[in-house]
């Protein structure tokens, strides 16, 4: 599975929206009186947590809120070693935002390491009205966004506060919160809901055991804490005490956090992380294993067409339906598109501005995605040297990228800039990169997220879809053009969207009802 494209990159997404970290960037939105009603009651602290995996310590997270002569300061970090493709990879994000004493944002820096390479983002508030920010990677220059807001915004690491610090908490109670979200460059009301109360032991002192050298607990408090979650438990989700901090959380991939004392979550942590990198990953069961799903049905070679049924979740708000997906109920049948069928699209594809109106999104550069950089427009230009249509340019395209990129598991967030400096990456940097090659050659083209076959169980898998006169799938991480059918489309969009794909954590079931394979394994055609 190292050579298919990885999960990985969601368990930051998963950490962003537990602990509050601005990568995210969802802001919550409310009104100047209540937000310094809440501020009235929030208190300097720092709380320090063991990230966990099937039971063993993988990392260390900390969030603390300080306080200042003009407002409040509020820092998060997170740092895990995760066992992913048959390897240990290294992820950190830090963050610090700034607000007034009305609870109102001024300012946040926000930088992820993953794999070696970093990704910040700094930037402020221009009143009620915009937030401005930088974002700087390896290879790319600083790229400025302005986003436009409607009133003061916090950061989802005060929606637990606002939930918890505005009503006593009580068992069934719902609350309803504007989110705006500059991922998306729109507003959403989220729900979440109290779903349990119970007491946990939590650790808040700890000695070193001389014998052993790790440190254990001796004393520990009792807390009472709430189970905050729901549809939009992405946002805020986990077990919170009454002032609205995370007493425990469950993430993506089975991540596990749970409050403790510093030395047991850090120094127990930094004095055993050599000795599990030494023996890779350790007892730690692999976190694609862990998130894979079984086919139930074995399949073999290339599929044109296939029908499964999806049980254990509901399929509200995903984009299973359209194009060469077709869903009836829970039923759904995908249908690999036929040479025929694309010559016969192609012909109606429309050209100059009537496809740059049609397709501004689809063509548009955004950050990390840097369309019509002069490195891409130089490999668009060689790679089309003596071709006749889009289709031919798109073939092209795609097996380069599949030729030319290392097939390796990474947690970084895609650049296509660096993964073309690179030459390696997972699914994600196979699909960023292909996205950002294709709209610089006037394709229209997105990401499309969901699952992919693998013998015999599907894995989380990202690949694109490029307008050539109708949507079609293309895969440059196993070099298919067009994808076979068994790639089950879920979303639409970057890794952002790709969040939603948590909901099928542990629940989803599918049944494999047509399965029609291919003689051949051939690649692209």
């Amino acid at each position: 599975m190292n050579r298919r494209g990885t999960f990985a990159a969601l368990i930051l997404l998963a950490w962003a929206g537990g602990m509050g970290l601005l990568a995210r960037r969802e802001l919550f939105k409310g009104s100047g009186q209540r937000l310094a009603e809440l501020a009235l009651r929030v208190s300097p602290e720092t709380f320090y947590y063991v990230v966990e995996l099937k039971g063993h310590q993988v990392g260390f997270a900390s969030s603390a809120i300080d306080t200042t002569g003009r407002g409040f300061i509020l820092k998060d970090a997170f740092s895990a070693d995760l066992p992913i493709g048959g390897t240990l990879h290294r992820a950190s994000a830090t963050s610090e935002v700034r607000l007034t004493r009305g609870m109102v944002l001024t300012g946040f820096s926000v930088q992820f390491i993953a794999d070696s390479s970093p990704i910040t983002v700094v930037g402020s508030t221009e009143g009620d009205s915009a937030i401005r920010y930088v974002l700087t990677s390896a290879m790319s220059p600083p790229d400025t966004q302005r986003l436009r807001t409607s009133g003061p915004v916090l950061l989802p690491t005060l929606v637990p506060l606002a939930v918890m610090l505005g009503e006593k908490p009580k068992v069934g109670r719902a609350f309803t919160v504007p989110i705006f979200d500059p991922t998306t460059m729109g507003t959403k009301e989220i729900t979440v809901s109290i779903q349990a109360e119970s007491l946990f032991t939590v650790p808040d002192s700890a000695a070193l055991d001389q014998a052993t050298g790790k440190w254990h607990i001796v004393h520990s408090d009792t807390v009472r804490a709430w189970q905050v979650g729901g549809a939009d438990s992405q946002y805020v989700g986990g077990w919170l005490d009454e002032r609205g901090r995370v007493v425990e959380a469950v993430q993506a991939g089975g991540l596990v956090l749970k409050r403790t004392a510093f030395e047991v979550a850090f120094e127990n942590w930094r004095d055993t992380q050599l000795a599990i990198a030494a023996k890779g990953a350790g007892p730690v069961r692999d976190i694609l294993e862990t998130t894979a799903i079984a086919a139930r049905v074995p399949m073999a070679g290339t599929l044109d067409k296939l029908k499964v049924r999806l049980r254990g979740v509901t399929l509200d708000g995903y984009d299973l339906d359209g194009g060469r997906q077709l869903l009836a109920g829970n039923l759904l049948e995908v249908r690999r598109e036929d040479p025929a069928e694309l010559n016969a699209a192609l012909a109606t594809m429309p050209v100059g501005a009537i496809l740059a109106n049609r397709f501004a999104k689809e063509l548009a550069k955004e950050p990390l995605l840097q369309v019509g950089d002069s490195k891409l427009l130089a490999l668009v230009e060689r790679l089309s040297t003596g071709t006749t249509t889009k289709r031919e340019v798109a073939g092209r395209l795609v097996q380069w990228v599949h030729d030319s990129l290392r097939k390796e598991v990474t947690v970084s967030v895609p650049d296509a800039l660096r993964i073309l400096d690179q030459k390696k990456g997972d699914c994600n940097e196979h699909t960023q990169l292909l996205v950002a090659l294709a709209r610089t050659a006037r394709i229209p083209a997105r990401m499309a997220s969901g699952l992919a076959y693998v013998r015999g169980r599907f894995y989380f898998h990202a690949w694109p879809e490029l307008f050539l006169g109708q949507w079609v799938a293309v895969d440059p991480t196993f070099g298919q053009f067009p994808a076979d059918a068994a790639h089950l489309r879920f979303v639409t969009g970057g890794l952002q969207k790709q969040a939603s794909l948590l909901r099928l954590l542990g629940s989803l079931q599918i049944d494999v009802l047509d399965p029609a394979p291919r003689t051949r394994t051939g690649a692209s055609e």
